[in-house]
């Protein structure tokens, strides 16, 4: 059998392995295509992700001034109530005054009958208001009557009222206090009185209001 020339066998080896250098450089270059691809392909960062990774600088702002207090308004101040003299009212309607032997000397007023009056103009009550009076009185008069207070006329609703009885004598005196509806501003005030019959029922000496 006749053998194969050293020169034509190189020449087969030297174009296998040129075949298989071809072969590994394709696959190669499918394996680079592959990664290519596969890289474009990925999404690109968002500018919203981009914005989460930068880093945040701390605000050097001032902060605010705190707010100021809102200014409340001062409680009203009571107003101190001097005594009314009831000698001393604007008008005396079916009253006279007297002598008095009440503590502190003076007058009062008396021969008081159902449907006389007392008024006094212009009296302050002030922003707090009044809730109660104070009246001194004195009866030796065998049945009772009401003094009433109202507001600016005669005739209006009585804002408070008390019963008068007999205190032992005309010159005997006692302190009695009647609840009002509180009243604030500026009134003239009516003092007035009634009784079951005309016969004459109480004296006066004065009246003072309170809060």
């Amino acid at each position: 059998m006749t053998q194969p020339t050293p020169t034509v066998y190189r020449t087969r080896s030297w174009t296998n392995r040129n075949r298989a250098l071809i072969g590994a450089g394709g696959l190669a270059l499918l394996l680079v295509g592959y990664g290519l691809g596969r890289w474009q392909d990925s999404p690109s960062q968002t500018p919203a992700a981009a914005a989460e990774q930068q880093p945040v600088t701390p605000s050097t702002a001032p902060s605010s001034a705190p707010a100021e207090p809102t200014p409340t308004t001062p409680a009203p101040t009571p107003v101190k109530y001097q005594v009314l003299q009831a000698e001393s009212a604007n008008e005396l309607a079916g009253i006279q005054a007297q002598d008095t032997e009440d503590t502190g000397g003076g007058q009062n007023v008396g021969w008081i009958s159902r449907g006389d009056h007392l008024r006094f103009d212009s009296f302050v009550f002030g922003d707090v208001p009044a809730t109660k009076a104070k009246f001194r009185v004195a009866s030796a008069a065998g049945v009772s009557g009401r003094v009433q207070l109202r507001l600016d006329t005669p005739d209006a609703d009585p804002v408070g009222e008390l019963s008068v009885s007999n205190t032992g004598g005309w010159q005997t005196w006692r302190t009695d206090i009647a609840a009002l509806t509180p009243v604030t501003g500026t009134h003239t005030v009516y003092v007035t009185f009634t009784a079951p019959d005309d016969s004459e029922f109480m004296n006066v000496n004065w009246i003072q209001f309170d809060h």
